[in-house]
């Protein structure tokens, strides 16, 4: 390991974040009912301009009378280059008491950006008062939020995850494709001729993105999470999805629709034997260090140090998942 170490941020289970716009109240209720284990208040693009006001007097007053349970309660403030953006910070905290866990800011793009926010919530917080410290969850939505990705995380001491947005950084690289999230067959490669007949390989086009996003997020300890996956009447298509970023690094997925929030717990919770399988790995490499070997096998396969971290990962998400679900 280098000896400079990894800094640590808040531990939350952030399986699943259900989105809920600020502008339906009457959905409220129904989120806290679900299995999410992040409520996200939108007040940005889920809600219409002339919507916006009334969404935060819904979302302050929610604030102040839910009884939101353990789950984590975050907000989606409206962009910078919006006049909506310090008044969506300054009415919410001012008026919410001390029920709000986290901020998420959209389409960061330099570390000034979150510096902007950091300031105006650290102002509020030592006015009110403030004993509960708010957490930063920073949308990557645009080139220049992936090009600065690693400058944005340090614009606040606050921020605590990374979120993929697919369809505005779509927009932004002007990507050829409508889709939010999953597949496009113009992203394929056609092989040569094999037995007279070529074939059709799909590639996932947002790769690159998400894997810069864990790869530099992770070095500064922050939890990783994916986006929205726009068609949620297709299960399968979610849950494919799910596991490739899963695979990637990421630790949780948007719902932006309710049916999607049980599919993101059961895809984010690993399966109870890749759980044994990682103390089966601890206890393999226990009985080889007790024999005086640096390394040993277990069904066939080598485990060594490396194998161990990967093993505790998992042990250690899943007793998260255990104490706080």
């Amino acid at each position: 390991m280098s000896f400079t170490p990894v800094p640590t941020t808040q531990t939350r289970l952030n399986r699943s974040e259900l989105f809920v716009p600020g502008s339906k109240p009457e959905l409220f209720e129904k989120a806290i009912q679900s299995n999410a284990d992040v409520i996200c208040m939108d007040l940005e693009d889920a809600v219409a301009p002339q919507d916006k006001e009334n969404a935060k007097k819904n979302v302050i007053k929610a604030l102040n009378e839910i009884d939101f349970g353990k789950k984590t309660i975050s907000i989606r403030i409206n962009g910078l280059d919006t006049h909506y953006c310090y008044r969506d910070v300054v009415d919410v905290m001012e008026n919410s008491g001390e029920r709000l866990d986290l901020i998420m800011i959209p389409k960061a793009g330099v570390p000034e950006d979150v510096y902007a926010i950091d300031v105006l919530v650290s102002q509020i917080e030592d006015k009110t008062e403030r004993s509960k410290k708010i957490g930063f969850e920073l949308i990557v939505e645009t080139s220049m939020g992936i090009t600065n990705l690693d400058k944005i995380i340090t614009g606040s001491k606050r921020v605590e995850s990374l979120h993929f947005g697919y369809a505005d950084y779509a927009a932004s690289v002007r990507m050829r494709t409508t889709n939010i999230g999953g597949t496009n067959p113009d992203y394929s490669i056609l092989t040569d001729e094999i037995n007279g007949e070529r074939l059709v390989h799909w590639n996932d086009m947002w790769h690159y993105p998400l894997s810069k996003m864990t790869t530099i997020g992770r070095a500064h300890g922050l939890r990783i999470i994916d986006g929205p996956f726009g068609d949620f009447s297709d299960p399968d298509g979610f849950k494919a999805h799910a596991r490739r970023t899963a695979i990637l690094g990421c630790e949780g997925k948007w719902a932006i629709h309710p049916s999607q929030v049980d599919l993101a717990n059961e895809v984010f919770t690993l399966p109870e034997k890749e759980v044994q399988k990682a103390y089966d790995i601890l206890e393999a490499m226990k009985k080889a260090q007790e024999s005086g070997a640096g390394a040993a096998t277990l069904n066939g396969k080598l485990i060594d140090a490396a194998s161990i971290r990967q093993a505790e990962q998992i042990i250690e998400q899943t007793k998260l998942i255990e104490t706080l679900s």
